[in-house]
C-alpha cells in the first residue's frame, strides 16, 4: 500500500543535481567562434523560453530568429542609425560614438545566431482605465525576463554561450520595419548564441546581506 507521503514524492519533479553551478556559470559573452550552432540545440534554448511563468499563462511573447548574415547586416546598420542620434543627444563625443557603435555591430554580424524576445500582448487581458492596463504591460515583460533567463541557462548547460542586449528596447519600431516583422511585436532585447571565443571578464556581484531585507526575527 502507498502511503500517502509515497504518493507527494513521485509528483515532485526531478531537479537539476548542481543547479548553483549552472546559475553561477553562465555569462555575457560577446565574442563567438565561427563555429555554427545547430538548429536543435536553438529549439531547446527555445523550448526553455515555453516553460516560463507567464501572467494568466497566456505567454505573451514571440522569439524571432535569424543567423544569415544579410538579415544581421540589416538589423545592425537600422539599430545602429538610431543609436548613434541617442548618443550623440547624450553629449558624447563622436569618435567614442564610432567605437561603441562599431563594438555592438561586431557583436551582432559575428554571433552565429541571434535570438530576438518580443513582447505580444494580443492574447492579454485589457481594462478601461490606464493604471491595470500598464500593470498588465509590466506583468508581461517580467514574465518576458524569465524567459529570457531561462533560454540564458539553457544555452549554458547545452555548452553554448550567449550574451543579452538592450538595444532592440529603445527602436521596437526600426527592428520590425528592418526584418518585416508582425507590428503587433514588441522587440525587448537581443540574444548572441554560439561558442565563446573568449572568457569575458565577470563582474562582481553584491554581497547578499546589502541585497536583502529581513522583515520576521525568524530570519533575523
Amino acid at each position: 500500500m502507498t502511503t500517502q507521503s509515497e504518493a507527494r514524492a513521485t509528483t515532485i519533479p526531478k531537479r537539476a543535481q548542481d543547479l548553483m553551478a549552472l546559475l553561477r556559470g553562465r555569462r555575457s559573452v560577446r565574442q563567438y567562434q565561427e563555429r555554427p550552432v545547430a538548429r536543435a540545440l536553438i529549439e531547446q534554448i527555445l523550448e526553455a523560453a515555453r516553460w516560463s511563468p507567464s501572467p494568466h499563462g497566456r505567454q505573451p511573447w514571440r522569439f524571432v530568429v535569424l543567423s544569415s548574415l544579410e538579415n544581421k547586416t540589416i538589423l545592425a546598420e537600422r539599430m545602429g542609425e538610431t543609436w548613434q542620434h541617442n548618443l550623440a543627444m547624450d553629449g558624447q563625443e563622436a569618435v567614442i560614438v564610432n567605437i561603441r557603435l562599431e563594438k555592438s555591430r561586431q557583436r551582432i554580424l559575428h554571433a552565429p545566431v541571434i535570438i530576438i524576445p518580443c513582447l505580444f500582448m494580443a492574447n492579454m487581458d485589457h481594462y478601461p482605465d490606464k493604471q491595470r492596463q500598464a500593470d498588465e504591460r509590466i506583468m508581461a515583460i517580467q514574465s518576458l525576463g524569465a524567459a529570457i533567463q531561462n533560454m540564458l541557462l539553457m544555452a549554458y548547460d547545452l555548452g553554448l554561450d550567449a550574451g543579452w542586449m538592450c538595444a532592440p528596447l529603445f527602436c521596437p519600431e526600426i527592428v520590425c520595419e528592418a526584418l518585416n516583422l508582425d507590428t503587433q511585436l514588441s522587440p525587448q532585447a537581443l540574444l548572441t548564441v554560439g561558442y565563446a571565443a573568449a572568457d569575458p571578464k565577470r563582474r562582481e556581484r553584491l554581497p547578499l546581506d546589502s541585497l536583502v531585507l529581513y522583515l520576521d526575527e525568524d530570519f533575523a
